[in-house]
């Protein structure tokens, strides 16, 4: 495994993140693994050299930091060499207040977090998603707290127009607050209108770039039909992957990794993550998964380099999208 600085922090990740969206309860969505099942895909990403682990509250409604913490304690090396990522927004009960960008959620937030993941603090707090009814000078006071009373080492943020997080820089700055340090954000070979502001925004100001879905959640790896059918259990109810991807250009993109994926041997998952591994700026994709295979491949990924003629052809089929993922 090969590990890297978080942006421009001297907190060192590896190039993979696993994300553990996959993990938790299947009451919340069909294909998300239970405790019991989880527990061998973190174990072997750990046994692979992944430090960096990255879930959020909202997802299986806090199971997930649950199953992932306790895994960490009972698995995981020392919480030193540990780099545990959450995030804050999302709905977690039925109360207006329990959802945003508030000081008053953030504050319960964290410590709801912190309890189910078992530890004092979390590496990287992010927001996950922009909050347009919350003043950004309010949210950044109630993060910094958070980097003050140490519950929080770094700050983060996900999915936002260029312009959003830009305002969002210059109010740290201009208010002396801790700024964050990362954007986890939506880019893939299918998804690249990120390349247009928010990745030299991040360049430019020393973000690290931490993908979502790296593999357009399946998309890439070519287990989709053009008829929205799929061969997985996520691929056969993910409506959401079929509002983003399925253009004509998208399954173009799929049968050259495909190619590419053939002539080297590899899986597609392979040649998609190295793909983005060697974008300038990307620090680590977050990949999900649901099988030991998907945790290999994405630790695989690491050492396999393309070269330019294969970048270039992996790069060519690309059509634009709409802005797809902020909301």
């Amino acid at each position: 495994m090969e590990y890297t600085n978080l942006g421009s922090t001297g907190l060192k990740v590896s190039r993979i993140c696993l994300g553990a969206m996959t993990f938790g309860s299947p009451k919340w969505r069909d294909w998300v693994l239970d405790e019991a099942a989880s527990r061998p895909l973190i174990k072997r990403a750990l046994d692979l050299g992944i430090n960096f682990f990255d879930t959020a509250d909202v997802y299986s409604l806090g199971e997930s930091e649950s199953v992932l913490g306790r895994a960490l304690k009972d698995l995981g090396p020392s919480r030193d060499r540990l780099v545990i990522a959450t995030k804050v927004n999302g709905p977690m009960g039925d109360d207006p207040n329990q959802r945003g960008l508030s000081r008053k959620h953030i504050r319960h937030s964290i410590d709801d977090s912190l309890r189910r993941l078992g530890t004092d603090y979390v590496d990287l707090y992010q927001i996950h998603r922009f909050d347009p009814n919350t003043p950004i000078e309010e949210t950044l006071d109630a993060l910094n707290e958070v980097v003050k009373a140490g519950k929080a080492l770094y700050l983060g943020a996900s999915s936002m127009f260029a312009w959003q997080f830009a305002k969002t820089l210059h109010a740290s700055d201009r208010l002396g607050l801790h700024r964050f340090v990362a954007m986890q954000n939506h880019y893939n070979l299918v998804y690249r209108e990120e390349e247009r502001e928010v990745i030299p925004l991040c360049r430019s100001e020393g973000i690290g770039v931490i993908p979502w879905s790296p593999l357009a959640r399946g998309f890439l790896a070519g287990n989709r039909g053009k008829d929205g059918k799929g061969e997985t259990v996520r691929a056969k109810s993910d409506e959401f992957a079929q509002r983003l991807y399925f253009q004509d250009s998208d399954f173009t993109v799929v049968e050259k990794v495909t190619e590419i994926a053939a002539r080297r041997g590899v899986p597609n998952a392979q040649v998609a993550l190295a793909w983005l591994l060697q974008q300038p700026g990307v620090t680590a994709p977050i990949v999900g998964a649901t099988k030991l295979s998907h945790v290999n491949d994405a630790a695989k990924a690491v050492e396999l380099k393309l070269d330019a003629e294969e970048l270039r052809a992996l790069a060519e089929p690309y059509r634009p999208h709409p802005v797809l993922g902020h909301s």
